[in-house]
């Protein structure tokens, strides 16, 4: 069981966001960005949007160090050029494809210039909306190609790949963590992983604790995004503001399986303010991870493989909740 904690947020929620209706907060340089990351209690590293908030490695690298902050990962969009809207790694134009394979790989450049050890996507304009729509056969051969040649280039630099039910189309093609691990069984390239997100979890009617299971026994690694949601929708709300008992369930069997890689807030402090909602997702899975380690392992496990589990509840009451 890992002991330590470590928290990171994705910086591009920390300058102005939008929604359909309404703009949130005001534009930040990544400067001003990493200068509050910096100031955030709880807040050690970032997970930065390549290329369209950084592409200069140098710039990147010297501000790291300015605000003594490390890097989580480099997540790399593929999804904004207008040429993806119908979809970059499964486009059936090859020349979509390899354009999208070529920003995973620069991608991949510019993570190793700044020191990251991951490089992470999220193929949201890669799905449909209708049936009839696409030869789903064909489509996941076009994953395997593309996320298979991004992932062969430079393994030092492991490609991750976050799956997501939906958004930006009905129906993503890597819409579950099921998927995504017969995804890279196919590929068959051990130095890719997985991004998990617990939202995106929660809104695909997955239990997160037991899809952690499910990854830790793979022989893949995987890398996790915290947020909470009502189920309905991927909101990016603070972590354990909706679904307590599931996340302290999700935070044990981090602990279980010994996850010591960045747990990297994806929240978005819309009517929030910003500073306050990063702080208050470190300060409450910290919080949780504290007295999940104080806890009698031994017995709750010896609980949790019972039969009777009014007494696993008596155990949570007096344990978890305190009550």
């Amino acid at each position: 069981m890992n002991n330590e904690v470590k928290f990171a947020l994705i910086t591009g929620f920390v300058s102005k966001t939008k929604d359909r209706f309404h703009e949130y907060n005001e534009e930040k340089s990544l400067a001003e960005r990493l200068e509050m990351v910096s100031q955030m209690e709880g807040m050690s590293g970032v997970e930065v949007i390549f290329p369209y908030e950084v592409n200069d490695a140098a710039s990147l690298k010297s501000l790291l160090i300015q605000y003594n902050l490390g890097i989580a990962a480099v997540n790399v969009n593929v999804k904004a050029e207008p040429e993806f809207r119908n979809g970059g790694l499964t486009s059936t134009d090859p020349a979509v494809r390899r354009n999208a394979v070529r920003f995973i790989k620069d991608a991949k450049d510019f993570a190793q210039s700044v020191g990251a050890d991951k490089v992470t996507c999220c193929p949201l304009g890669d799905g449909y909306e209708f049936a009839f729509q696409c030869d789903y056969a064909r489509m996941w051969r076009f994953l395997i190609e593309t996320f298979g040649e991004a992932g062969a280039y430079k393994p030092e630099i492991p490609l991750f790949i976050e799956y997501k039910p939906s958004e930006t189309r009905a129906h993503c093609f890597v819409d579950t963590a099921a998927k995504a691990l017969c995804l890279l069984n196919d590929i068959g390239i051990k130095e890719m992983g997985i991004t998990m997100d617990y939202g995106h979890s929660k809104y695909g009617l997955e239990n997160p604790a037991e899809v952690v299971a499910l990854l830790a026994k793979s022989r893949f690694p995987y890398y996790i995004h915290i947020n909470d949601n009502n189920g309905r929708w991927d909101w990016d709300l603070m972590a354990a503001s909706h679904n307590f008992l599931e996340y302290a369930e999700f935070i044990f069997y981090l602990q279980e399986y010994g996850y010591s890689d960045y747990l990297t807030s994806d929240t978005s402090p819309t009517r929030w303010d910003i500073r306050g909602t990063f702080e208050a997702n470190a300060r409450m899975t910290r919080k949780i991870w504290d007295r999940l380690n104080g806890l009698d392992r031994v017995e709750f496990a010896g609980l949790i493989r019972g039969n009777d589990f009014l007494k696993t509840w008596k155990f949570v009451e007096a344990n978890i909740f305190k009550l």
